[in-house]
């Protein structure tokens, strides 16, 4: 079990971020000790390091907040639960694709100048 502060130092989300996503139905099954402090066991983490996982792939908040709404309704959800994933794979896939070919850009240009640096080739833009 840890605390607000605890997971706001591990994470790097602030405690206002953490709140809001709980708020908002973001962040499920966070529960509370007798004092009524939020605590952050292991269920309330896989679900953070998920929510995390997903906005670092661009997924918006409003989707996140409906999947979480369709994984509270129970297996019956499955399947649409399932399409959200693959639907946010493929951009995920078409995003890394994309950020493949830039850095490949990147890499030649720095093939160039090394080149360069050699007198090995044109000075280039």
């Amino acid at each position: 079990m840890s605390t607000i502060k605890e997971i706001s130092e591990k994470t790097g989300i602030t405690p206002y971020t953490l709140r809001f996503y709980e708020r908002e139905g973001i962040l499920p099954y966070v529960k509370r000790d007798s004092s009524g402090n939020r605590v952050y066991d292991e269920e309330s983490m896989d679900w953070l390091n998920f929510i995390l996982a997903l906005r670092a792939t661009g997924m918006p908040l409003a989707e996140i907040r409906k999947y979480v709404g369709l994984y509270q309704e129970g297996e019956n959800t499955l399947e649409l639960r399932k399409q959200m994933m693959l639907i946010h794979k493929e951009k995920v896939e078409k995003d890394l694709s994309e950020t493949i070919k830039s850095l490949e850009q990147i890499n030649y240009k720095l093939a160039l100048y090394d080149m360069q640096e050699k007198g090995l080739a044109k000075m280039l833009p």
